[in-house]
Parts: structure tokens; sequence; C-alpha cells
């Protein structure tokens, strides 16, 4: 059986004990007692009014090692990895912070049905899946911890960015003629990427300094040395602790500021750096394979109406909340005119809940799967995808064969995920920018005690 997804750190379980240990007096407290008491932890960086503890950065950093080597990447020094791994769990603390004020919780049935998508993906029943973690070694109540945080840090993403992002009918069309010039959609391609940022509003001597960076590391890559240890060791970008790696796309689905490098590449090759808003970017293309075109596809023509947890309405409230919108909709009232009322999501509301026509993957799983169990005209139960609680309408299926009309849905999709990619490194920077962290290793790496 392949490896299943990797676990992230356990999230700060003794966070109050640690909490009270940032204050001056709490730590001259702590040290007082500290012939009396058990230590519990370290803590490695206080974050705003939170902390990463060293023990989490030790298991975090393990992680990455070992599946460094188990994939043959070169590490760079302990120093630089340990600093790496540090920030990356400062950002996380920083948006778990930001999701529990909020009002963001996962309960148990959404990570449930998470976890049972992992164990079905791995041909595992769910009550098989703790087993097969500790094959692996793996922590389950760990396991379930780290699927909920990055469940938790998706939904804010998809809250605080990915749901204001749009893309105009101008820059679809704008998207569909320069396809000649930009890498085939009909291939997928293997990238390698690395990012050197740039504060937000950088001085002269930050731009300088990213710069020269971002050439040596172009320079040392171009000249044959590993990328995924170049990567590790100066990437700021999410996937750096990866080697890099993007991972096989399709040409469109290739953020928009990479794919003009991306067209330039032989397979193997390093690109020069690129400046934007973000910082210096540099791509590898590792390989490239053709994929054949598709035929006809069955179209579903749905609308829906969304309503979001907060934290005066938890989900079994939105949950019945839905069911009574339902059943007045089954007595006669008028689903677009409710939608346009009650539904919380801002692209489709004003459209009186309606989605248009769509494509098999056009949506997250949980409301795919729901869509192809209904019949035409029915309206589903209340169910929870990552973006609240829905009810959703059939209205109509189609066999669809427009070449025209897929490649401007595909555009569309395509260039909102490309958006994604350089919005959330952007709303990433601002929150690390906005922060405060303190890492000083000697006068904030203090013990936790149990008394």
């Amino acid at each position: 059986m392949r490896p299943l997804f990797r676990a992230l750190p356990l999230p700060a379980a003794v966070a109050a004990l640690a909490l009270a240990a940032a204050a001056p007096s709490a730590w001259s407290q702590t040290r007082s007692l500290s012939d009396r008491g058990e230590m519990l932890d370290r803590v490695a960086a206080v974050v705003n009014d939170g902390v990463v503890l060293r023990s989490e950065l030790d298991e975090q950093v393990a992680e990455v090692a070992a599946r460094a080597k188990a994939q043959n990447m070169e590490m760079p020094s302990a120093q630089v990895l340990r600093q790496q791994v540090l920030e990356r769990l400062i950002l996380q603390e920083i948006q778990m912070q930001r999701a529990q004020r909020a009002g963001i919780r996962i309960n148990d049935e959404a990570l449930n049905q998470a976890l049972g998508d992992v164990a079905k993906r791995n041909n595992l029943s769910l009550a098989d899946l703790p087993q097969a973690l500790a094959a692996q070694g793996i922590d389950y109540p760990s396991y379930r911890e780290s699927v909920r945080r990055e469940m938790t840090m998706q939904v804010l993403r998809q809250r605080d960015v990915l749901q204001r992002i749009n893309v105009s009918p101008r820059e679809v069309e704008q998207f569909l003629a320069k396809q000649k010039n930009r890498p085939s959609e009909s291939s997928e391609y293997n990238l390698s990427h690395i990012l050197i940022a740039v504060p937000q509003d950088p001085s002269p001597s930050q731009l300088e300094e990213a710069a020269r960076r971002a050439e040596d590391v172009s320079k040392r890559a171009r000249a044959g040395e590993d990328f995924a240890k170049l990567a590790i060791a100066y990437s700021n970008s999410q996937t750096a602790l990866e080697g890099g790696s993007l991972g096989w796309r399709r040409g469109p689905e290739i953020p928009t500021v990479l794919a003009d490098l991306v067209v330039k590449l032989k397979p193997g090759e390093t690109s020069e750096p690129l400046r934007t808003p973000t910082g210096y970017h540099i791509v590898r293309l590792n390989e490239v394979r053709g994929e054949a075109g598709q035929g006809v596809v069955e179209q579903t023509h749905a609308r829906h109406i969304l309503l979001k947890t907060t934290e005066v309405q938890d989900d079994a409230t939105v949950e019945q909340r839905l069911r009574d919108v339902r059943e007045r909709i089954l007595k006669g009232e008028d689903f677009a005119v409710i939608a346009k009322t009650l539904s919380e999501d801002p692209g489709s509301a004003i459209e009186g809940g309606d989605l248009g026509w769509s494509t098999p993957g056009s949506f997250v799983p949980e409301f795919d799967k729901t869509l192809a169990g209904l019949k035409e005209n029915e309206i589903s139960q209340p169910f929870r995808t990552q973006f609240g609680w829905h009810i959703v309408q059939l209205l109509g299926r189609r066999q669809f064969d427009n070449t025209e009309e897929l490649q401007r849905q595909r555009a569309l999709m395509q260039l909102r995920e490309s958006k994604a990619d350089e919005e959330i490194e952007l709303w990433l920077r601002r929150l690390r920018d906005e922060a405060y962290v303190i890492t000083h290793p000697t006068a904030r790496c203090q013990a936790i005690y149990f008394l």
C-alpha cells in the first residue's frame, strides 16, 4: 500500500500553559517552580498570543528529513532545515489563530468524512485506518488532529482568499487568445518552483538582496546543483519543504506568472528568475507527458443555497435551518427568491442560486456526489462541504460536446486556480508581516512545567 498523505504535527495541546509562559513575569515564576515540577515542553516561538512548541518543531523536522531521505533528496544544513520548518509552523499557527477568531470549526462528522475518503483511496475502511497508519509509524489521534488543522486552513483560505477571486469575461477571452503561446492544454507538466519572497513594501536594499539571492540560486540550479535541496534551503513558498515540487499540472493549470517561463523550457531546464509582487520565481521543468483530449461529457444544471456556521450558529443549527428552507420550497415557495435572500454564496446568490451548466469535477467531491444521486427537479437533504451547508436542486442533465464552450469553462476554472496560487502567497506574506513573532533561541525557548 502506498503511504497515506503525510501527517502534520499535533497542534499545541499544552498551549494554555505555554501562553502563561510567554509573559516576562511568568518566565521567572516558571523558573522558580522548575525544581518542583516535571518539564513538559519548550517554546520554540511566540506567535501573537500563541506558541509553537519545541516538540512540534522536532517532530516536523524529523518527518521532513525522513521524507527527503526516502525520496533521495539532498538536504541543506540542519540549521537551515530547522528554520524553514519553524517558519512553516509559525504560518500555520497564525492561520489557526485567525480561523479561531473567525469561528471556523471542523466538526467530527466532517473530519470522519475526510478520513473516510483517505481510507477509500487506499482501499481501506475507516475502521482499518488507525491500524494502517500505525504500521507506518503514525499515531492516529495525532493524524486526526493534523487533518482537522489542514481542513481548517483550507476553509480559512477559501473565505479570505479564494471566494474573493473574480475572473472577468475579458480575462477569459484574453486567456483563450494566448493559449497558442502557452503550455499545451493536452499535455501535463511536472514542475518544481522556488520563491525568493520580498516584503509587502520592500526597501531598495531588500529588493536588491532578494534579486541577488534569486540570481545566485537560479545560476546554481542551472549549473546542475540539486533543485530540491536549493528549494528546501532558500524557497519561501509553501512547497519549499517538498523540494519545491508542484507536481503534475495540465498546461492551463500552471500559475499564470509561471506559464511564460515554462513554455520556454525543455525537460530538465531551470528558468531565470521572474519578478512578481510576491518576489522572484524560479521554475524547473522536470517532465512533460501528453494526454488524449476529452470527448462527450454529461453536464448538469443545478442551483443551491449555502449557509455557513458561525460562533452563534453551529452545524446543527444551520442544518436545521436548511431543512426548514427545503420544506418551505417543497410546499410551494420559490427556490430562487429564497436563495437570493438567504444564500451565502456570493457567486450564485444573485442568480437565485443558479450554478449554470457544469461538467464533472467542477465542484468539490461531496457536492458532485450529492448531485449525482438526484433525479431531475429533486432537492437534496442538507449536506456539508468545506464551504458550509448546502441544499441543491438538480434542474437537468445533458450530453455536451461543444468544444468552444468546454474551453471557456476550463479557462474560467484555470484562471481562478492560477490566480489562487499568487493570491494565497500574497495573503500569507501579509499575515506573516502583521504578526508578532519572537523566535530568539535563548531568550524565548523556555520550558513548560507540570506541577
